[in-house]
């Protein structure tokens, strides 16, 4: 399954998404938070003022790419 704007790995699925601002990056941030707590499914990412960078994966499954990764990657990309 592809999913638009992300990258699949042998780590995961991996996106970086890039703001204005600090401020912008920080509020996706925010807004996939809670997302990611409807899903039950919490991404791993790190942000350097308005770059934010996503791999999702799921630990329990090995760190593999899953449905649930999809599912997600899906959301987050509605929020844009």
């Amino acid at each position: 399954m592809k999913v638009p704007g992300w990258l699949e790995t042998p780590q995961g699925l991996d996106r970086t998404f890039e703001f204005g601002d600090f401020s912008e990056a920080f509020g996706f941030i925010s807004r996939v938070a809670l997302v990611a707590e409807l899903h039950k499914h919490h991404p791993d990412w790190s942000n350097s003022y308005g770059s934010v960078h996503i791999r999702l994966c799921t630990h329990d499954a090995g760190n593999k790419v899953t449905p649930k990764d999809y599912e997600l990657a899906i959301a987050i990309n509605a929020l844009l």
